[in-house]
This record gives C-alpha cells, sequence and structure tokens, in this order.
C-alpha cells in the first residue's frame, strides 16, 4: 500500500516550507511540526513543539510493532483511524469510552487512562485535550514498564501547563507542545506524522 498525499496537501506543505524560515529540526522532527502547522495554521507551533532524545526512533519501532495506541478522547482517536488503517492497523482506544462513570475524585478520561495504562503500560499516550488525564499518566510513572512514547498536547487554561511541565519531568520518551496550545488536530498529527515515517520506513 503506497499512502498518497493529496494535491492541496502537497501545496499547502509547499507554503509552509517556504514560509516556516529558520528552523534547526531533524527531517524527521520537521515532517511532524510541518503537519502540525498544516492542521493548525499556526507558525507558533514551531516554537512551542519538543522532543526527547530517541523519542521518534522509539515510536516509529512501536508503530512498526503494531503497539496500541491509547488516546484520550475521541476525537483523537478519529482523527488518526484512517491513517492508522493505511498502514499497520494499530489498536486504537480512546481512554474516555473505556469507563461510564468516573472514578470518586477523578476525571471520565482520567480513569480511562489510569485503566489502560494497567492494560497497556507499553502504549503510545496521545493526549490532546485532558490535562487531568495526562497528570494521572505522570503520576504513575517510573513504573516497570513505561510507555513508547507520550505526546503531551492538550489544550485550555486549567492544569494544562502544569501537566506538560509533569511531563517534562519524567524520563518517559515524549513529544511536548508546551504553553496552552495543543489540542485534538494537533495531537493526531503527530501521531499521523509518526505513522507515515514509520511506513516510509519499514522494513
Amino acid at each position: 500500500m503506497v499512502l498518497s498525499m493529496h494535491p492541496i496537501m502537497q501545496q499547502s506543505f509547499a507554503v509552509i516550507d517556504r514560509e516556516i524560515g529558520d528552523h534547526s529540526f531533524s527531517p524527521r522532527e520537521y515532517a511532524i511540526v510541518r503537519r502540525v502547522i498544516h492542521s493548525t495554521a499556526d507558525f507558533e507551533f514551531k516554537e512551542l513543539l519538543h522532543f526527547s532524545p530517541g523519542a521518534i526512533d522509539g515510536a516509529i519501532a512501536a508503530l512498526q510493532q503494531k503497539i496500541p495506541i491509547v488516546t484520550d478522547v475521541s476525537m483523537v482517536k478519529q482523527g488518526i483511524t484512517t491513517v492508522v488503517a493505511q498502514t499497520f492497523d494499530n489498536p486504537v482506544i480512546s481512554a474516555v469510552e473505556q469507563v461510564e462513570q468516573a472514578d470518586p475524585g477523578k476525571t471520565r478520561t482520567e480513569t480511562g487512562m489510569l485503566r489502560c495504562f494497567d492494560q497497556f503500560p507499553e502504549a503510545i499516550y496521545a493526549i490532546g485535550n485532558a490535562p487531568t488525564a495526562l497528570l494521572a499518566l505522570c503520576d504513575r510513572l517510573p513504573a516497570t514498564r513505561q510507555p513508547a512514547l507520550v505526546i503531551g498536547a492538550p489544550v485550555g487554561f486549567i492544569a494544562v501547563v502544569e501537566s506538560k511541565l509533569a511531563l517534562a519531568q519524567t524520563s518517559v520518551p515524549q513529544i511536548r507542545i508546551d504553553g496552552r496550545k495543543g489540542g485534538s488536530p494537533a495531537t493526531a498529527a503527530i501521531v499521523n506524522a509518526l505513522l507515515v515515517l514509520a511506513w516510509a520506513e519499514k522494513a
């Protein structure tokens, strides 16, 4: 199967390439940054995206091994299912869909995230909406087994920056969008870019 790029996306990428200016991203990092900018039309993500050493390598290997992808909310899941189906057909699990009722003192997404971590500790975690889910995940780290990657990109005003700082203080492989920005489209774009890279580099 060959992943095809729509002509409009090709044209959009060309615009981004012209307008982004100087940067120090590696080719793989830039592929992710460019896709996030494409999904948001926001060049500020150039300054906000951070990659821990080896995070992309590990994520690509994990995706090629069809490791599960756990999202915090359904919108992130919906944003990646097409590319997942066109590549490695990884299991995709939305944490919020795993529970009907939150545990006492927790949000439903937080509750679902913790249950997913108990079941799939080595999965790729893509968090684009719920800072409570990211904080809950960080509280479980370090664990005996840790995720292949955590994408920390919740958006908003309450506990968002704090959740990303908590992630930054862990040793887990991570891709973060610092500050208040992020969201489901940006998070899905990161996962999709990783899938495209993994597919292009498969043995």
